[in-house]
């Protein structure tokens, strides 16, 4: 049971769940983005949070692959970061 992670809903999120179910609405991703809504970490956070990590190892002499390794995770984040950027730059401009 170690390493289970239970979320609980709180009752405005229950509600409307059941208020979709009632209503014969599809609610499985619903209950899965409502539990996830709050656990999101930002692309910035994780990216933080890896570039200490990059620190940590560099300062402790971690294998050369391994730094490229979670390098390449700050990489990933960044692309994602500027991928959805433009995704919002995009949508603006034809918001206008």
């Amino acid at each position: 049971m170690s390493g289970v992670k239970r979320t609980v809903l709180n009752v405005k999120q229950k509600l409307e769940i059941l208020k979709k179910l009632d209503n014969g609405e599809s609610t499985s991703t619903d209950a899965e983005d409502v539990l996830n809504e709050g656990n999101a970490i930002s692309h910035s956070a994780a990216l933080q949070s890896v570039e200490i990590l990059l620190d940590y190892m560099g300062q402790r002499g971690f294998d050369y692959g391994d730094i490229t390794s979670v390098f390449k995770i700050c990489v990933d984040i960044r692309q994602e970061m500027n991928k959805q950027q433009e995704q919002r730059l995009i949508a603006d401009f034809l918001k206008h």
